[in-house]
Formats: structure tokens, sequence, C-alpha cells
């Protein structure tokens, strides 16, 4: 009897004994994880962008893009180490009212210049995309045909709540771009509000895109935009819409007489180009080569850059005043109080204002 139950014994603790195949392990999946949760270093990253690798580059965008306070510190970190190798590069705005044909031309133009041996980097600026959590690159399906080139990098933009959020971005993408070896930086702009203001204020040439026949050559006087370009080209010049390009190129050559000379002493120039088929794209890389060298001679080039980082420096000193001012908790609580007495009527805005910011810089 005692031999029959050992014998039971055993047979149990034969099943027990199967174990579990490898790839299930518990020191597999460790060992995986801490792979994933392990972060570049800022050295890393930063020898990565300067010897253009891709990776590293997008790496540090998306530490420059987080809202998290240590990856803000490290993007400082690899920002900062990759200044000396930046400023090196040409930096194009183009804006453009929607169905102008952006981003056609943007990777016409942008394939032109791959072609002719330019490193060339895509940034995008659209403070709306905080809205829907898009990008008006979207998922770079729109430049089937760049996205595939070795030299051409495309980028996204991230959504944040602010425009002042999407410039600071933008700026630190551009640095990073320039020490990656990117000679040529075409900064896309959603064409609404006040993206193209800004995108003005860190670019070396602001290019219009235009559409002729489609009603809105004075919509682009009226709203001051064409003040700010440094050239207009009527995109979508083919078919039958190439006599409508030629009169509206006309037109706005006319246009632009009237404004006041640009300090650099550049004349604004009118241009016709189809990004679909493809012709013009040249004259237009030519005229902004034309443009870059003359405002090297008169100095006007690093004039303007040396007053585009002062007035960046002092916006974003503004934008972290405000930041730190609404985001302190004390002074939460004490403005719904002081709105609640200007609601009955009790004080005015300009005391309620003095009030609150004798309050913060007690504390600060």
């Amino acid at each position: 009897m005692a031999k029959s139950d050992t014998s039971k014994a055993s047979a149990l603790n034969e099943k027990e004994g199967i174990k579990a195949p490898d790839t299930l392990s518990s020191a597999s999946a460790k060992a995986i994880k801490s792979k994933r949760q392990k972060q570049p270093s800022v050295p890393y990253l930063v020898k990565g962008i300067t010897e253009g690798n891709i990776t590293a580059l997008s790496r540090a965008i998306t530490l420059v893009e987080s809202t998290n306070p240590k990856h803000s510190e490290k993007a400082n970190k690899i920002v900062t180490s990759c200044l000396p190798h930046a400023n090196k590069s040409i930096r194009v705005g183009i804006t453009g009212v929607p169905g102008v044909g952006k981003s056609t031309f943007i990777e016409a133009l942008g394939k032109y210049l791959t072609d002719n041996t330019k490193k060339v980097a895509i940034l995008a600026v659209d403070p709306s995309s905080s809205i829907n959590k898009g990008s008006i690159l979207g998922d770079k399906t729109r430049m089937e045909d760049l996205v595939k080139e070795p030299n051409a990098f495309i980028r996204p933009s991230a959504s944040r709540d602010s425009l002042g959020g999407v410039a600071r971005n933008t700026r630190e993408a551009i640095i990073l771009c320039e020490a990656a070896g990117y000679n040529v930086i075409l900064i896309e702009t959603v064409g609404v509000g006040q993206s193209e203001t800004m995108v003005h204020s860190m670019v070396d040439f602001f290019l219009l895109l235009k559409i002729a026949g489609a009603g809105d050559e004075l919509q682009g006087i009226k709203r001051g935009i064409i003040e700010m370009a440094d050239a207009i080209v009527i995109n979508k010049s083919d078919g039958e819409n190439i006599r409508n390009a030629h009169i509206a190129k006309v037109e706005f050559s006319r246009a632009l007489h009237l404004y006041p000379p640009k300090e650099s002493g550049w004349q604004p120039k009118v241009l016709t180009a189809s990004a679909i088929e493809n012709t013009g794209i040249g004259a237009v890389s030519k005229m902004i080569d034309q443009y870059i060298s003359l405002a090297k001679e008169q100095g006007f080039f690093s004039a303007k850059r040396n007053n585009q980082n002062t007035f960046w420096l002092q916006t974003t000193i503004q934008q972290y005043l405000h930041d730190s001012f609404f985001k302190n908790k004390n002074i939460s609580v004490a403005l719904q109080q002081e709105i609640e007495l200007l609601k009955s009527g009790k004080t005015t805005p300009f005391n309620a204002a003095k009030k609150l910011l004798k309050s913060y810089n007690e504390q600060t």
C-alpha cells in the first residue's frame, strides 16, 4: 500500500514540473522593459545629431516638444550643445491659404534642392493642430517622393496649446536640424491667424504662395501678408490656368511697387510655377539664392538674425513670466477673488492687477 501511495504522489509532481517557455520568462520580460525605459544620454544624442543621424535628431526634437520638465531640461542641454554647429543654413518660410498647394510646392522645391546636393529639413508651424491633435504635414504621406530622399528630413508639427509653445519648438528644432547638417530649412505655416507673423520672425526669406482666378488676390493685399513677403509665387500655373497666372503676376507686381522699399534693398519679385508639372521651381530656388547673396553683401543677413534672436529672447521671457504667474496656485486663488470684486464693482482692473503683481513679486 505504501508503494502505491508513493507512485501516485510522483505522478502528480511530474505535471507541476513543466516550465514556461523562455520567451515568457519574467527575466526576459524584465530585460526588455529595462531596455525600453533606458533613455539615451545628452552626449549620445548630440554626437548622433552632429553626425547626421536622423533617429537622434528625431528623438531630440521629441524632447524639445515634450511638456515634461525633465525632458525640457535635457532638451535645453542638447540645444545648447548643438549651438556651435548651428546657424549655417538658409531658413525659408512658406505660407499661403489652404488649397494653394503648399505641400505639393514644398515637395517639388525640396526635391529640386536635394537633387542639387542640398540637405533639406521641412518643419511645420500649426498652432491650430492643438484642436484636433493633428498636423498640417499629417503622417508625411502628402510628400511621398521627398520622404524617400536620404538628404531630406520632414517633421510634422506637434500639438501645443499656444502659438508661443509652437514657436519655441520650431526655433529649437531649427537649431537641431542645422547642427545635423541641413543647409536649407523650409518652414511651412498653416496660413491663418498669427502664424505667418511668427514664421516671418524666424526666417531669412519669406515666400507667399498664391493661386490665380480664385478671387483671393485682393484678400491677400487686405490681410497685409504681402508686406512681409520677399517674393510671391503664383502656384498652379498650368493647363488652362496659365493665362490667369500671368495676369495675376502683373497685378501683384504692380501692387508690390506701392509698398515702401525693404530695409535689405531687395525688391520683392513675383514668379509663376507649377508644382504638379515641376515648372518654375528652379527659378524660385535661384531667386532665393540671389536674395541671400544681396542680404549678405549689404550686411542685412546677420543684422536680421541678431534682431530675431533679440526678439525671441524678449518673447521667451514674456512667455515664461506669463506661465509662471498664472500657474502659481496662490495667484490663481487671489485672481478669482479679484474677479469677484470686479463683478461687484469694488475694485478696478488696474488696482486688481497691481495687487496681484505685488503679491506675486513678494512670493518670488
